[in-house]
């Protein structure tokens, strides 16, 4: 069991922007998710950055959801398998902005807000199959300093990041993992992830939980014992006043916070 690294206390007062503060602004202009426009706007407002990370051209660490490019780029291929020369060329949501580094997402961050990173399971069943991006991240954060902590869906992913930067916060992404969404896992894995089995030997600091699953007997033994619980995705202030029964703060978009 490894000891936790304790969660700043920003990302328990400061509301998270989910992916950046994205969508349509009020003049009609488009500010994509997980881009440098939408991490500069939730910095402008005030609010924390959730962010995720998927690997790029040579394993380099990308602000990017999807494991596709399609729905953000319009162009067919999976992400990890685009070369450099072509994910340059690449646009998101037809705007001017482009596939960001974790680097130049950092540089620009630079500590004014929380930031929250999640790294993307590359094993396609939250399995150890991690390859070389934790190590990458850890390598990105060295030297970064303001409030920063990592999670993932994948605990193997976690205690792979752990190794690398065993100061940086660490936590799990987590559900009850339904079988409709998670049909690539076996029962007994989805059982033992519904459950945040993992929570202590990974090390972790807090868990980031769905808001539909707040109820669930284990996040509240968590929070009973002192564990931070954040939750996603949040949509509305209705959704965010019940979620705030539970949880000690939120991932949202869609809606202003209250700050």
């Amino acid at each position: 069991m490894l000891s936790a690294s304790p969660l700043d206390d920003r990302f328990l007062t400061t509301p998270i922007t989910h992916r950046g503060l994205h969508g349509v602004t009020e003049d009609g202009r488009m500010v994509p998710e997980n881009s440098l426009a939408a991490a500069q706007a939730a910095i402008d407002a005030g609010y924390g950055i959730e962010c995720d990370i998927q690997p790029g051209p040579g394993g380099e660490p990308l602000v990017f959801h999807d494991y596709q490019l399609t729905r953000l780029t319009g162009q067919p291929g999976f992400i990890a398998a685009t070369d450099a020369g072509a994910l340059a060329a690449l646009r998101l949501s037809g705007t001017d902005e482009r596939v960001p580094t974790l680097a130049q997402f950092l540089d620009l961050v630079a500590g004014r807000v929380p930031l929250l990173i999640e790294i993307k399971d590359q094993d396609g069943a939250c399995g150890p199959n991690v390859g070389t991006l934790p190590a990458r991240v850890a390598e990105a954060l060295e030297g970064y300093a303001g409030p920063v902590a990592v999670m993932s869906f994948n605990p193997h992913m976690i205690a792979a990041f752990r190794a690398e930067a065993p100061d940086v916060p660490v936590g799990l992404t987590t559900c009850a993992f339904p079988e409709a969404d998670w049909a690539r896992l076996p029962p007994e894995r989805r059982a033992a992830l519904a459950a945040i089995a993992d929570f202590d030997r990974v090390g972790a600091a807090f868990i980031s939980h769905d808001k539909a699953d707040l109820t669930n007997p284990r996040v509240d033994a968590l929070r009973a014992g002192g564990v931070p619980v954040l939750c996603w995705t949040i949509r509305s202030a209705a959704e965010e006043a019940e979620a705030r029964r539970f949880a000690r703060n939120i991932t949202f978009e869609g809606y202003p916070a209250a700050l």
